[in-house]
């Protein structure tokens, strides 16, 4: 499967972050993610496997209340149903975010 810019739709979340989802199939997804400094993605759990690399600009991850600073080239793991958010420190913040499964909630409207 390709996957071209034009193919891809995206959406502007409730905190403002502009989701596009890259591609994905039943036990893969990656997600691109554009933030504004301090945006945030409040401390959540899902039942998804997750990694999400910084590509450009830096956050502040909290996994499971552990805090740290990441910023280009640099990302962080999840395990399924751990408590984890994110908060932009610079304005143009880039991740993408894989998840396995798939995220079905991000495709199913």
């Amino acid at each position: 499967m390709f996957v071209s810019r034009e193919n891809c739709k995206s959406e502007v979340l409730d905190n403002g972050v502009v989701r596009t989802v890259k591609g994905c199939m039943e036990d893969l997804m990656v997600v691109e993610l554009v933030w504004q400094k301090g945006m945030e993605g409040a401390v959540h759990t899902h039942p998804h496997r997750q990694c999400g690399y910084v590509l450009k600009g830096k956050f502040e991850a909290n996994i499971d209340g552990e805090k740290k600073v990441l910023g280009p080239g640099e990302c962080f793991y999840v395990e399924a149903d751990v408590p984890h958010g994110l908060l932009a420190l610079e304005d143009g913040g880039v991740m993408l975010d894989i998840f396995t499964p798939m995220r079905k909630d991000f495709v199913e409207k």
